[in-house]
């Protein structure tokens, strides 16, 4: 019974990890239409997507195509304001 509970946490937390950021990721970025498929460039630019995640929520923004949005109002300054980049 414990080993039914352990793998159904298992498998919950998997999918928490999916919806958070791959569904984000293929959503918000359209990282399925990406023509980036060769050498260390599609590992680099999901680090990449995963940093605008993370620096948005980090700002309170918890819906990212909202926040992506946000940020594009005013290119030059508002994603060096979220990076604290003066």
């Amino acid at each position: 019974m414990w080993l039914r509970r352990a793998l159904d946490q298992l498998a919950r937390s998997q999918w928490t990890i999916e919806n958070r950021f791959h569904f984000v990721r293929d959503t918000a970025f359209g990282e399925d239409a990406s023509k980036i498929r060769t050498g260390h460039g599609p590992e680099n630019m999901a680090a990449l997507r995963n940093l605008a995640i993370n620096t948005l929520r980090r700002h309170g923004h918890r819906n990212i195509a909202a926040g992506l949005r946000h940020v594009s109002y005013d290119p030059f300054s508002r994603p060096l304001d979220l990076l604290d980049i003066p």
